[in-house]
């Protein structure tokens, strides 16, 4: 709905690839050229990490080296992701507006509505750093230190910025005069406050926005709701502010002190820390991203965790409890559906091939934390019993024989980053932006569509032919589309896909196979023509086959 009431077709917006599909469908509806952002992998775990600053002000600065930043309307980032990666939302904002001063954010914080009520979570918030903003931005000193980076960073003959490295390797300062402080943050109070199911906020801290964009939202706003409200659903919403504004605090540094105390139990006992480890900072953000060195800063204090949120580029939610379970070796889905659902009845929202996340919230009680610790124990006495009637049901590939030195179980190839878009839905090849409205709806066209399956794309794709994406496919997990309609598929994104464990796939067909666009000999109605390659290119090209669907 936000990106409705702001985007109009051909407006750019830079967004980060493994954000919600929810965002992708609204570009298809909203029109807008997307260029998308690859976070930092953290391939040994087989998910992401967040978007570096620096890549958002390279692709800034490539706009505007080519004449198009005029077009760049919108910066769309996930604060904090599902893993518990958390920007600094005030230094990403104020950078980017250093060099395009009437840039729109949007911050999902699906998963982060909990944050407003604790002093140092408090800061990371979107609403929070445009208030900072706003305070800085009518300070007089703040005027003076920008004017004296805008002489470094400018031609003092032609007023005309300097080479993009100085730029790129500076911490900008926007010119509080021209800047302006457009953004909006939506939450999921459901998630992880008290509200029924659905019950959601958009929070707005928008300058412009009685001049600008009031009308729009208004009419998005009505496009996607209902003219019969849900008054149960709206007050639970009221019922849950009104809570945190009264025990907020309280409850937010319980969540996390309960997520602590799982750790630290992971960490102690001699069992537990034989087959599983909680992922810290030092695993999940890499080294350039912080400036601080503790490994998990909650176990020494809030001191430390307030300096790791002042100062390091990401930090991680203490709440959010990344299980390595590599060294058990059984696969993430495998472990969450037979060891914790179907066995002790343990809910768990997100897996990857070797990790599962656990996560507090204001509702954990100590009494479900020694649960789940007595759980992870009784598992791990099971993989130690010599007595097979005694152990789980699937035993474990010994570590010694399984992992080597690094400790990693069955390991997926190197994540995908977004190849790109097939040049017929791209302005140009200076910047990487792409109409995905115009494939989307490309795939409407009688015949304009047919299916391969994973062994002819693979084919296909080894011979050099481009084959383009004409839809969405989506694995759960990583949860996020690894194509998108108009996306030329790669050997790497193959390779990815073949390895996968999971079940559900969004977009792919079990049966048929990934749905492209029929262009040129490359592809026919009944899969790959003319490609000039033997049957048994597939087994060598080693990227064909998928799970079957269960």
């Amino acid at each position: 709905m936000v990106h409705q009431s702001l985007l109009a077709p051909g407006d750019v917006v830079l967004v980060d690839r493994n954000c919600h599909k929810s965002h992708h469908y609204a570009f298809v509806l909203a029109g807008a050229r997307v260029s998308y952002l690859d976070a930092y992998p953290l391939d040994k775990y087989a998910f992401y990490g967040a978007v570096p600053l620096a890549s958002l002000k390279r692709r800034l600065l490539e706009y505007r080296r080519a004449g198009r930043l005029h077009e760049v309307k919108m910066v769309t980032l996930t604060n904090c992701t599902f893993d518990g990666i958390v920007y600094d939302v005030e230094r990403v904002m104020e950078e980017c507006l250093a060099i395009k001063p009437d840039l729109v954010f949007l911050w999902d914080e699906a998963w982060f509505a909990f944050a407003r009520s604790h002093p140092i979570y408090r800061r990371r918030t979107a609403m929070a750093s445009a208030a900072a903003l706003e305070a800085s931005f009518s300070n007089p000193a703040y005027a003076a230190r920008y004017a004296g980076q805008a002489a470094a960073l400018h031609d003092p003959v032609t007023g005309e910025p300097v080479d993009d490295e100085a730029w790129l390797n500076t911490r900008l300062i926007p010119n509080p005069a021209k800047a302006r402080i457009r953004v909006y943050a939506t939450q999921s109070t459901h998630k992880t406050l008290t509200s029924l199911r659905q019950g959601s906020m958009i929070h707005v801290y928008d300058q412009d926005f009685m001049a600008s964009n009031q009308e729009s939202f208004r009419e998005a706003y009505m496009t996607h709701t209902s003219t019969s409200p849900n008054y149960q659903i709206l007050a639970s919403l009221d019922i849950g502010r009104r809570q945190v504004e009264l025990e907020g605090f309280g409850l937010v540094q319980k969540q996390s002190d309960l997520a602590v105390s799982v750790a630290q139990a992971v960490a102690r006992h001699p069992l537990l820390k034989k087959y599983f480890r909680v992922l810290t900072s030092r695993d999940l953000i890499e080294p350039q991203y912080r400036e601080t060195s503790a490994a998990m800063p909650l176990r020494e204090g809030l001191a430390e965790l307030e300096d790791a949120w002042q100062r390091d580029e990401f930090v991680i939610d203490p709440s959010r409890l990344t299980l390595d379970i590599s060294r058990t070796g059984i696969d993430g889905d495998t472990f969450r559906h037979s060891y914790l659902m179907d066995d002790h009845g343990i809910q768990v929202n997100k897996t990857s091939r070797n990790t599962v996340l656990f996560m507090t919230n204001i509702g954990t009680s100590r009494s479900s934390v020694a649960y789940l610790i007595e759980v992870l124990v009784k598992l791990a006495e099971g993989f130690e019993s010599p007595h097979p009637s005694a152990r789980p049901r699937t035993v474990p590939v010994p570590v010694s024989s399984q992992a080597g030195a690094s400790g990693v179980v069955g390991q997926t190839p190197p994540l995908p980053d977004f190849s790109t878009f097939a040049a017929r839905f791209r302005v140009d090849d200076a910047c990487e932006d792409g109409d995905i409205r115009a494939a989307y709806f490309e795939s409407y066209k009688p015949e304009s569509t047919t299916y391969l399956s994973a062994d002819e794309l693979a084919l296909a794709v080894r011979a050099g032919q481009e084959v383009i994406s004409a839809g969405f496919v989506t694995p759960y997990p990583p949860g996020f589309p690894i194509l998108v309609p108009g996306q030329v598929i790669t050997r790497q994104t193959l390779e990815f896909m073949a390895a996968l464990d999971t079940r559900e796939i969004h977009g792919f067909d079990h049966e048929r196979g990934y749905r492209v666009f029929v262009d040129g000999p490359a592809v026919s109605g009944s899969g790959v023509s003319e490609a000039g390659v033997s049957d048994t290119a597939v087994e060598a090209a080693g990227i064909g086959r998928l799970p079957a669907a269960s």
